[in-house]
């Protein structure tokens, strides 16, 4: 298919996932990175207690609160710089 043919059906609001080899997909700037961070005692305790509270992993709550922020501070974009 031509890449006018494809942006014609897409902008026609055709459904395209025939058109799309799905398994090879991936979303830009998604990639995971492994960080270590060392924090006092108290914060981790406070951390998991609330992680509890709301049923979900420490690791999730941190990558909520720490996207949070930087979309609050204007800086989530999902690029990079």
């Amino acid at each position: 298919m031509k890449a006018s043919e494809f942006d014609e059906k897409f902008d026609a609001n055709d459904d395209m996932t025939d058109n799309l080899d799905l398994d090879k997909a991936k979303r830009h700037n998604l990639e995971q990175t492994q960080m270590k961070m060392d924090m006092p005692t108290w914060m981790v305790k406070s951390i998991d207690k609330e992680a509890s509270r709301l049923g979900v992993s420490r690791q999730d709550i941190i990558k909520f609160w720490l996207s949070e922020r930087l979309t609050l501070a204007g800086r989530n974009s999902g690029f990079a710089e």
